[in-house]
């Protein structure tokens, strides 16, 4: 069993910066693909940024050129730098490796809550 922690969330201002972490028991990186997540009560979990094993990312549109993914394997931890903050980007942020058909690989962990204030 993998227990992922995220951290790093807290309250900022329109265009502020915040830096998540994730890490957990275990090797967290048990599959090729790591992905941050975020959620709003009512809402769809949303995938927001995704890196490979290989170094490779994607970002959803609503992100992009603004967040970045990052991976430190020696650490087991995977980033999300996150700049240019929005009140739209408030939300509660979860990582979770992504299996093979695109679903999450491990059980949630608890999140961490952003929010940005107007």
């Amino acid at each position: 069993q993998v227990q992922l922690v995220e951290s790093g969330g807290g309250f900022v201002q329109t265009g502020g910066s915040l830096r998540l972490s994730c890490t957990g028991s275990g090797n967290i990186f048990s599959i090729n693909r790591m992905g941050w997540y975020r959620q709003a009560p009512g809402n769809q979990r949303e995938l927001v940024a995704v890196i490979t094993s290989g170094g490779s990312t994607n970002y959803a549109d609503s992100v992009k050129g603004r967040f970045t993914i990052s991976a430190d394997n020696d650490k087991n931890t995977v980033y999300l730098q996150m700049n240019s903050l929005k009140p739209e980007d408030t939300d509660v942020y979860y990582c979770n490796a992504i299996g093979r058909l695109g679903t999450p690989y491990h059980d949630w962990g608890q999140g961490t809550q952003v929010t940005v204030s107007s």
